[in-house]
């Protein structure tokens, strides 16, 4: 039976809103063996006041946190909405140990990085990238971004140019919009979104554990994953700071990135689950791929908005293509 496409767009927003959905996390993959820790390249930033190791200053004096490992070409990673730079390390592992050099950083007030009670929005969060790649005099980057992460790294090229950049991933990223506007039939009402604030300032603890279901659909059946992999997610999660949490959830879901999509010009690979319950793919990489200059898509079926965790190596693979490509 073919259903109208105001049905489905009715049934995606009902989804959302019953897995309690905030657009955004990134991808969790499984945790770092003791090989990568020991792979990890212990690189001092430039000396700047009380810097410390794998700490960097963004303009503002926020410190960030950042990982790096291996050696090549360099591939940085951009976490989403709760999470770290740890969320990566299924894919920074599996990268090292193929010739790349690997460079994910931990949000403002997320994980190991300074709790910020100013520029928790887009903007902030690029110009924090943006101060971990001329820091670190990166050149010639791939940019990988989940979820809100995708948001990060497409304002970093809108706002700071990809003379840096040689290509570009997103992942079950957030652009072009996800709030519900007269633009933007499609989106999530802002009641949900509200609704998030609302569970993260009252028990952001028990919020992250529900929400982890969504998240890795293991309210899905047939859904195989791990209590250690829902305990990870809520353990990083809960590393942000409240703040953080609670300013992030507008950065991510008012944002409008279809200007900056526009400004794209260097080639870009579109990834997402055609079962994401957090950010639905008609509303978001379906759209964008309409809006990019030169992009490549692969839609995974079935797949959940934690990709990464639950078909990790697929992901991976595909993500190793298109950067020797």
């Amino acid at each position: 039976m073919n259903t109208p496409p105001s049905s489905l767009n009715a049934s995606r927003r009902d989804v959302l809103v019953a897995g309690v959905m905030s657009a955004a996390a990134v991808a969790v993959p499984a945790a770092t063996t003791a090989e990568a820790s020991q792979r990890v390249t212990n690189r001092s930033s430039p000396s700047k006041g009380n810097r410390t190791v794998n700490m960097i200053t963004s303009k503002d004096g926020t410190q960030i946190f950042y990982k790096d490992w291996g050696r090549g070409p360099v591939v940085t990673f951009s976490h989403g909405w709760p999470l770290n730079a740890d969320a990566w390390d299924g894919q920074m592992h599996f990268l090292a140990q193929h010739g790349f050099r690997v460079i994910a950083h931990d949000r403002r007030g997320h994980g190991r990085s300074e709790q910020a009670s100013s520029n928790n929005d887009m903007n902030g969060y690029a110009d924090d990238l943006a101060a971990v790649i001329e820091t670190l005099d990166l050149k010639k980057v791939t940019m990988v971004g989940h979820s809100t992460g995708g948001g990060e790294v497409v304002r970093y090229l809108a706002r700071h140019g990809t003379k840096r950049v040689a290509k570009a991933v997103l992942i079950g990223a957030v652009p072009p919009l996800m709030l519900k506007t007269a633009a933007n039939p499609e989106g999530i009402p802002l009641e949900v979104f509200d609704g998030l604030r609302t569970s993260v300032a009252k028990d952001r603890s028990q919020f992250y554990k529900e929400f982890a279901i969504p998240f890795f659909g293991v309210n899905r059946e047939g859904a195989k994953v791990s209590q250690g992999t829902l305990d990870q997610f809520w353990l990083w999660s809960m590393q942000v700071g409240l703040k953080n949490a609670y300013d992030c959830i507008k950065a991510f879901s008012e944002t409008d990135f279809t200007g900056d999509l526009e400004k794209i010009d260097v080639p870009t690979l579109l990834m997402h689950g055609e079962d994401d319950q957090i950010v639905p793919i008609h509303d978001s990489a379906k759209k964008s791929a309409k809006i990019l200059k030169d992009v490549k898509t692969i839609y995974y079926p079935g797949a959940p908005h934690g990709l990464t965790v639950t078909h990790q190596d697929q992901v991976n693979e595909d993500l190793l293509a298109f950067l020797r490509s």
